[in-house]
């Protein structure tokens, strides 16, 4: 009876369309019409929500570099047990945020300068071979849907809102390498723009940086809207030249 009124509750509010069959018993059975038409209600597992909090403590700077991570202590933050927590580190030393060490536990991981120039280089190049090849092979929704984010990420900036703004930042960078229809590319970009994300983070501290980082993103996506490849290689390619300038004295 409950999940009758559940899913009579969802079609009122547009959620689900329903047909009404009457047996012979004379129960009522609520029926989708097509199996198209049932959206699975998604729930993020208890794993997923740890990696991502962790994740976001070590990119605030709530977890500092170089310290062992307390299991004890965080679990009793985040109202975990060790097991999910210890699970959630693993993901995370694969992503290059955390190293585990023997008989010692993990610890965020600390980038080097040489690390930081050297991983910068790489993204650099990469960006540049996405942004003619993604002006190439984007479609128009795509493109609309990166300006669409582009614009949500201004809403954060305008609210001064950093953590927010700084995701759908990197999901904006992560779209422009994924738009280029290179596996190869997009899989390598990932590896690196994951270990550079608490570095990267520290690029936003004053008002003139992140200033300069929005106007980055402006040209970036004036290029892609103008497929013009040569124009966004160049925007993306100074934009993290510009990044080594914003966090080098935060190494």
């Amino acid at each position: 009876m409950r999940v009758l009124q559940y899913l009579v509750l969802l079609e009122r509010y547009g959620l689900v369309a329903m047909n009404l069959e009457i047996n012979t018993m004379g129960d009522t059975d609520l029926l989708p019409h097509t199996e198209s038409e049932v959206v699975r209600i998604e729930r993020p597992t208890l794993h997923n929500v740890v990696v991502s909090r962790i994740r976001d403590m070590i990119i605030e700077g709530q977890l500092p570099t170089g310290v062992r991570i307390h299991e004890g202590r965080v679990g009793q933050q985040l109202g975990v047990s060790r097991t999910p927590l210890r699970e959630a580190l693993k993901v995370l030393a694969n992503e290059g945020l955390v190293e585990l060490i023997p008989n010692r536990g993990a610890t965020v991981r600390k980038l080097t300068a040489k690390e930081v120039r050297d991983m910068l280089a790489v993204l650099t190049t990469l960006e540049e071979l996405a942004g003619s090849l993604t002006c190439q092979n984007a479609s128009d929704a795509d493109i609309q849907e990166v300006r669409r984010q582009h614009d949500e990420m201004l809403k954060f900036y305008s609210a001064r809102d950093r953590l927010p703004y700084f995701k759908l930042n990197q999901q904006i960078h992560s779209a422009l390498i994924s738009l280029s229809g290179n596996e190869s590319l997009a899989m390598v970009h990932d590896i690196l723009q994951s270990r550079m994300k608490q570095i990267r983070y520290l690029g936003h501290r004053t008002e003139d940086q992140w200033a300069a980082a929005v106007a980055d993103h402006e040209d970036m996506i004036g290029a892609l809207e103008a497929r013009d490849g040569q124009r966004l290689s160049a925007a993306m390619a100074n934009h993290l030249a510009r990044t080594w300038e914003r966090i080098k004295n935060a190494i």
